[in-house]
């Protein structure tokens, strides 16, 4: 496997781009036809989640390049069929309403927790079974892979409830669109400043690690986990920067089923 850093870092940033893509892409196919398509893609998917766990679980006490690849690939593959299962409306939580306006904010935010409970369970129980199963483990990429996306989604998502300037509904599919009536667009809340220092901190910490070891598979992967939380940290800088990131997959996509509202921007899978 390649062992040069830069690679490394252009191999998370593909992965990222692809994983992404693939997504939307059985997203909307469902979407388009429609009935139980979104659960017939999710069940399809099952062996992708069963390739990660066991891609995850083999790769814990091995070292070098290779197994900090498949440890990557391991968490970015539970990742993105919990994410599947979120989008095409299988795994969201109890709310399926839009939020009416004027709410006290306590019962917004219960509204708003509702509307992803069961799908924020789902991510807590991975994290937490990755984290028991990798905790102490010589190959500890895969764990702090998901870990990074883990604490990244929460933060995006606290940060679209709290309110950004920039928020992305062209993705959205039909199974969750009574999801942006819980978002705010407004100039950038308490929390963004908090998040881009954090993740900044993040990638400075991955960093450093990378340039302080030797051996070829702890250089590639600090690179990967430098790599993908730099690419979580753009992402909420995108929440503010207008910026036409959504051209990265628009042009990959089937045409949605009806036209929705559109709003620039995508904050990655």
């Amino acid at each position: 496997m390649p062992n040069d850093p830069w690679i490394a870092a252009l191999a998370a940033l593909f992965l990222w781009w692809f994983s992404t893509g693939a997504i939307l892409v059985i997203v909307r196919l469902a979407d388009r036809r429609g009935g139980r398509a979104g659960l017939v893609a999710t069940l399809a998917g099952l062996p992708v989640l069963g390739l990660g766990i066991w891609g995850y679980l083999v790769t814990l006490d091995a070292t070098g390049v290779a197994a900090a690849y498949y440890g990557f690939l391991a968490a970015l593959a539970i990742w993105g069929w919990i994410e599947l299962a979120f989008l095409t409306g299988i795994v969201t939580g109890p709310n399926l309403r839009p939020c009416p306006d004027d709410l006290p904010e306590w019962e917004r935010f219960i509204r708003a927790w509702g509307t992803v409970a069961y799908h924020e369970m789902a991510l807590l129980a991975a994290m937490l079974f990755i984290w028991i199963a990798g905790h102490g483990a010589e190959n500890i990429f895969g764990l702090w892979t998901f870990v990074v996306l883990y604490v990244a989604r929460i933060s995006a998502k606290l940060n679209l409830y709290f309110g950004v300037p920039r928020i992305n509904t062209e993705f959205i599919p039909g199974a969750l669109q009574h999801l942006p009536s819980h978002f705010r667009i407004r100039r950038a809340n308490w929390l963004f400043p908090i998040s881009v220092t954090g993740l900044s901190f993040a990638v400075a910490c991955w960093l450093e690690r990378l340039f302080a070891v030797d051996t070829p598979g702890e250089i590639v992967g600090f690179a990967l986990l430098a790599a993908i939380t730099a690419l979580a940290l753009v992402e909420h800088w995108l929440m503010v920067v207008p910026l036409p990131d959504a051209k990265l997959w628009r042009w990959m996509l089937p045409a949605p089923k009806q036209t929705k509202r559109k709003v620039e921007g995508h904050h990655g899978f």
